[in-house]
């Protein structure tokens, strides 16, 4: 047996083995950068199982609108958290399941919320309505321009019809009203729909801090109630410059409610005002004419020949004087009468009952309205930004009207009032001056008046003491 050396291997040329080797190199490169599609869907399930609960929960619910819009074959990428750009792009771009599937259920049904800088022809376009549409609506009606009169957060609901051409438009206006477009034959019909809300009384209680409407605020009154209040009580308590801090109040009036909301308030039924230690009470009767009026408790009318305060909530700057000096003229000059100061635009009201014997310029009084009132009295508004629509010469107004408003005109160091009170001509202190009062209950209803006043009365009395009592546990 003899021993033979192992064979050694073929020999290659160099050249071969240089290309073998590069090809294996380039076979390794391939399977890393280009991996089977076998090997990919096994990462892809290893990532899914590997999120805790918490985040598949989270990825569920982000992706619940995309996976509704895709087919069942749709890309599992969409449930994955930093899929790749493109693939969110497409997914914004996919039309949303919840539109379609509105439409689906009434194709004809459009809502639109009125935005700030909306106008009727931006929100038909909204809806795909050309703008000859919104000429066409509007032309059709006198009444159809109240769409136009668009608020922020206004809804309009539009109804087309299959061929995409507007049915009939409508929107609530307020919580009481809602107006309505129809399409018919011969164009648009409007009707308007008013809610009757159930009304109940109810009743608020306040004591003066700061100032009166804060302190309504707090009780729960509006501003315009809180203005009613003071209308009211006007006759006896002057608003500008009695109430003080410890004043209190109590009031019931009319609360409207629709579908258990208060959507408004109505009329004050009664009040009661405690001025300085002094307690003025208010009650609102309707006689068998039909008249209504405020009266205190025992029946004596509210309403006098003339109201306290021209101005409501104003400062007193300047009282009646024999002897002041002029801010302006500088010189002693009698200041027949008293100046209210209070923002540029307040509104100020008649004094009484009466007709215009002037309502123009008068030398330093500025634009001026002068009041005759029967044949006895005479009231005069100075220094007035403007007049109330429908104020001139010669026509007549009722006590509590607007007449003008608030201003600097003539010789004026800043806006206010001068308001001046004549009795047989002569110059008077408003402030002092004792007015005439209106009638009382006449006798034949003061049986009634008393069997609807005292049940108010008692509802105030009533209602303080339970709110008194439960202040001190």
């Amino acid at each position: 047996m003899t021993n033979e050396p192992p064979k050694a291997p073929p020999l290659y040329p160099k050249s071969h083995l240089l290309a073998a080797s590069g090809i294996a190199a380039l076979l390794s490169l391939a399977l890393l950068v280009f991996p089977s599609s076998e090997v990919e869907a096994k990462k892809t399930t290893l990532n899914l199982e590997l999120e805790s609960p918490a985040e598949q929960l989270k990825d569920e619910s982000r992706a619940a609108p995309l996976v509704q819009a895709d087919s069942e074959q749709g890309s599992p990428f969409a449930q994955i958290e930093g899929a790749a750009p493109e693939t969110q792009k497409a997914e914004q771009q996919a039309p949303a399941a919840e539109p379609v599937a509105e439409a689906a259920k009434d194709p004809g049904h459009r809502e639109i919320t009125v935005a700030r800088g909306d106008t009727l022809s931006t929100l038909f376009a909204k809806v795909g309505l050309p703008a000859n549409a919104v000429h066409d609506l509007l032309a059709s009606n006198k009444q159809a321009k109240q769409f136009s009169q668009l608020k922020h957060g206004q809804v309009l609901q539009f109804e087309l019809d299959k061929d995409g051409q507007l049915a009939s438009l409508h929107s609530k206006v307020s919580n009481l009203e809602t107006i309505r477009l129809t399409k018919t034959a011969k164009g648009y019909t409007f009707n308007r729909e008013i809610s009757k809300p159930l009304v109940r009384t109810a009743y608020a209680h306040g004591v003066i801090k700061s100032s009166l409407s804060a302190s309504a605020q707090r009780a729960g009154l509006s501003h315009s109630m809180t203005m009613d209040m003071a209308r009211v009580l006007g006759y006896d308590i002057d608003f500008a410059q009695d109430i003080r801090q410890g004043d209190e109040f109590d009031v019931v009036y009319e609360q409207k409610v629709m579908d258990g909301k208060v959507v408004g308030t109505g009329n004050i039924l009664s009040a009661r005002f405690t001025n300085r230690g002094k307690t003025y009470t208010a009650v609102r009767y309707t006689n068998k004419q039909g008249n209504t009026s405020y009266y205190t408790a025992d029946g004596n009318s509210l309403r006098k020949a003339f109201i306290r305060t021209p101005v409501d909530f104003a400062r007193i700057s300047s009282r009646f004087s024999a002897g002041r000096k002029h801010p302006i003229l500088n010189k002693i000059r009698a200041h027949k009468g008293v100046d209210y100061a209070a923002p540029r635009g307040t509104p100020i009201k008649a004094a009484g009952d009466g007709r215009i014997e002037l309502a123009g310029r008068r030398g330093g009084y500025g634009n001026t309205v002068i009041i005759q009132h029967g044949n006895r009295y005479k009231t005069l508004y100075g220094h007035m930004q403007g007049f109330a629509k429908g104020i001139k010469t010669g026509s007549s107004v009722k006590q509590g009207q607007i007449i003008g408003y608030i201003g600097t005109t003539g010789l004026s160091t800043g806006p206010h009032l001068h308001y001046e009170f004549q009795v047989n001509g002569v110059h008077v202190d408003p402030l002092s001056q004792k007015v005439p009062m209106a009638d009382p209950i006449a006798k034949n209803e003061r049986q009634r008046f008393l069997q609807q006043s005292q049940p108010l009365i008692a509802r105030m009395d009533q209602e303080k003491a339970t709110l008194l009592a439960a202040n001190k546990r």
